[in-house]
């Protein structure tokens, strides 16, 4: 093949053909001016190997193809909807399409493969996927996604749907709206948002000669760098993790990762045998069958494992010895899995094996007698405890023939009755597509987090919210359990499901996942560790600072905004108030409990509905019948605004008669030009306290039509427009000034 490759200008990249391990070719860009050819983007790299008798073609209507020497097109390598004019190999690594004003239509920069480099980014939905081994680069079995929830994640490729913590083995921890990560010239890795507002630093740079950043065949995403000095080789500056066992999914099915000499060896569990001695990371299977409850088995007990919660059963607040004891008596159990909140049964395959904690994560695998159990690893020591089950043969053909009858009877009747009725998995399926950023729990897995639903955090309305603990992981978690879901609590976990599931912000609280099973509707979000705003206000040690309250109002400003005019769909919350405001532990508002919210389509304004609320908070227009808008929320926020302003309750009983009621003694104070009565002993700032009442004292108008919208409230608190005098609350807008507020 003559003129297999196009060198960039400087000849440090070459775009073309390169020979694969089974002397075949692709379509690649790799390093050219060093020894190591190192490819950083391949075309179709799940394609066939292609033939040494084909052209790459570029034709005028914007596609690149792969053409034989009969003209036929083989493959397709880059595809524009505009018309081409030409095509050039940057020195940046970029191989790109013109038009004929010579502007960039394909890049090969915006489909990376497994490599960043400098000056590319990557934006939010897209991945960077690990090749199947350093001389196939085809998609193989590690992924690096930045989620549109503003997360970077590494994840195992098979994962599908919502990610959790306990799935991933790095993460930047991080969430907001259209962010991209960018790998600059000096080696610094950063997600910013579409503003170009820096989000955070993933890797500091330093002066390099020449970079990349991979996701390696052994899931771990570095950063190498070259000092193009003949016979050197790429120096690894920064990886995800030093754990070469940490992947997750790194060793298959029935499987855990080793270190040997620090090397990472996959091995089977005991009494299985390697699915493939050659390919150990296929994982491995029994060497035997154990059939029936009639052959003598033997426990075997890792220490320090963990795998991935696949549970059929739970047993809550049961010790190992239990555990053990249940698996043995029940033919159904492969494996379990025992720590301190109980024990909770499996079936073989068990998938995704990591290190636990040694002394409190226990894998208890069933074995048979004659297979060899004992086997020592750094994550513990296996045990093995004898025990053989014996069992009247009669009493088993009785029991099985009597339950087999019983069976077949069951399963004509539900297969009658199902063929009429469509089954309710499937009807919940077409709606829960909607939340394919979510997580779906078992309520067994949540019972097991939550300790039994043991620590009550706060009831509600519609529910009650418990804390826990994801099972495979220290992360704490809250789990709000819906009571009403016969009525309104259907409809409000839908509610949740569409409108939380579709929205990211900095101020809104982050929705994990949720349990959709049977009966029970129960969500799963992140833990705020300062609890509630009414909690973080009235009840803290330590009374929060004038700019703490000030960046938690403006917080809370800038999360409503986003429900009434930023996300996919408005959404008004209908129950702003203290106890629905979470603190996190840098101090930020998170708006919570959507349940309560109405999801209005593009071409809604304006929803009547049934009194919804917390007494204090609720606006004028509920008890009036009238059209419910995302004014009611203006209303409540302004409530929630002096609340915050004057550090305490709405309604408090413990102060002077005139003062108990917290909106008529702002008012009072402000039309008598007595601002500074609210204040007490603190010390603020008396221009900004007076700004902030003012803005209060605008929401909390009793006529929707004069109250500020949520986006005139945000520049209101940024100082980017003026505040005129609010009218009386009396008024109901025939004062100019109002006017100068419609939202």
């Amino acid at each position: 093949m003559t003129n297999s490759y196009w060198l960039s200008s400087s000849g440090q990249f070459a775009f073309g053909f390169y020979k694969t391990q089974n002397n075949g070719y692709e379509v690649g860009i790799w390093f050219e001016k060093i020894n190591q050819k190192t490819v950083t983007w391949t075309a179709n790299r799940d394609g066939p190997p292609i033939s040494n008798d084909v052209l790459l073609i570029l034709r005028s209507e914007g596609r690149l193809v792969l053409q034989d020497e009969q003209g036929l097109q083989k493959a397709l390598i880059a595809n524009s909807s505009q018309p081409a004019a030409s095509a050039s190999m940057l020195d940046s690594g970029n191989f790109v399409l013109y038009n004929s004003n010579s502007t960039i239509i394909w890049q090969s920069f915006d489909h990376p493969t497994d490599t960043l480099l400098p000056g590319q980014s990557l934006v939010a939905g897209n991945q960077l996927v690990s090749a199947v081994s350093k001389t196939n680069h085809s998609t193989g079995r590690f992924r690096l996604q930045l989620q549109t929830s503003g997360n970077l994640g590494q994840y195992l490729a098979t994962f599908q749907g919502g990610f959790l913590p306990e799935q991933e083995y790095w993460t930047s921890d991080t969430e907001g709206d259209n962010l991209s990560l960018n790998l600059d010239s000096n080696g610094q890795l950063y997600l910013v948002n579409s503003t170009g507002f820096n989000i955070k630093n993933v890797i500091e740079g330093r002066s390099l000669v020449m970079c990349r950043l991979t996701i390696d065949v052994d899931g771990i995403f570095r950063l190498y760098s070259h000092n193009l000095v003949q016979n050197s080789s790429w120096f690894v500056e920064w990886s995800s993790t030093t754990n070469l066992c940490a992947p997750i999914g790194l060793c298959g099915i029935n499987s855990y990762c080793q270190l040997i000499n620090q090397e990472p060896v996959c091995l089977c569990l005991p009494g299985l045998d390697y699915i493939d001695k050659n390919q150990k990371t296929l994982g491995c299977n029994r060497n035997s069958t154990i059939e029936g409850c009639d052959k003598a088995v033997s426990i075997a007990e890792l220490d320090g494992l963990r795998w991935e919660p696949d549970t059929y059963e739970f047993l809550s607040l049961v010790d190992k010895d239990t555990c053990k004891q249940s698996c043995l008596n029940e033919c159904n159990c492969q494996a379990a899995f025992s720590n301190r909140n109980g024990c909770y049964k499996q079936k073989f395959p068990l998938r995704f094996a990591k290190a636990g904690r040694i002394g409190f994560d226990t894998t208890i695998i069933k074995v048979h007698n004659g297979s060899n159990s004992f086997i020592n690893t750094d994550a513990g020591t296996s045990k093995h405890v004898k025990k053989e089950h014996r069992i009247d043969t009669l009493i088993i053909g009785l029991t099985c023939t009597s339950f087999s009858l019983i069976i077949i009877l069951f399963s004509l009747f539900f297969l009658c009755r199902n063929y009429f009725r469509p089954s309710e998995n499937e009807l919940d399926s077409k709606n829960d597509k909607e939340v394919l950023s979510l997580k779906s729990f078992t309520y067994h897995q949540l019972e097991l987090a939550t300790n039994g639903f043991n620590e009550q955090l706060g009831r509600g309305a519609f529910g009650t919210v418990f804390k826990g603990i994801l099972p495979y992981g220290d992360r704490a978690i809250a789990v709000k359990r819906l009571e009403k879901v016969a009525a309104e609590g259907e409809v409000e976990f839908r509610n949740e499901m569409r409108s939380i599931g579709r929205t990211h912000h900095r101020n809104l609280l982050r929705l994990l996942g949720f349990c959709h099973e049977g009966s029970n509707r129960l969500l799963v979000y992140d833990f705020m560790s300062n609890g509630s705003l009414a909690n973080f206000l009235y009840k803290s040690e330590v009374k929060p600072s004038w700019n703490e309250r000030v960046c938690i109002a403006q917080g809370i400003a800038r999360g409503l905004l986003y429900l009434h005019e930023e996300c996919e769909n408005q959404i008004i919350h209908c129950d702003i108030n203290p106890n629905n405001i979470l603190i996190d532990e840098n101090h930020c508002a998170k708006i919570a409990d959507f349940g309560l919210a109405k999801l209005l389509m593009p071409d809604q304004t304006r929803t009547m509905t049934g009194i919804r609320g917390t007494r204090g908070f609720v606006a004028p227009e509920w008890h009036k019948n009238m059209a419910i808008t995302a004014k009611a929320d203006v209303y409540s926020f302004g409530i929630v605004l002096l609340v915050i302003t004057c550090c305490r309750p709405h309604v408090d009983v413990n102060v002077p008669e005139k003062e108990a009621i917290l909106v008529d003694w702002v008012c009072e104070c402000f039309k008598a030009n007595e601002v500074r009565n609210l204040v007490q002993d603190e010390e603020v700032n008396m221009l900004e306290f007076e700004k902030i009442v003012k803005i209060g004292v605008w929401c909390i108008q009793e006529e929707p039509s004069i109250r500020p919208g949520m986006k005139k409230v945000v520049s209101m608190f940024e100082g980017s427009v003026d505040i005129p005098v609010p009218p009386s609350l009396s008024s109901y807008g025939s004062d100019s000034n109002s006017q100068l507020l419609h939202g």
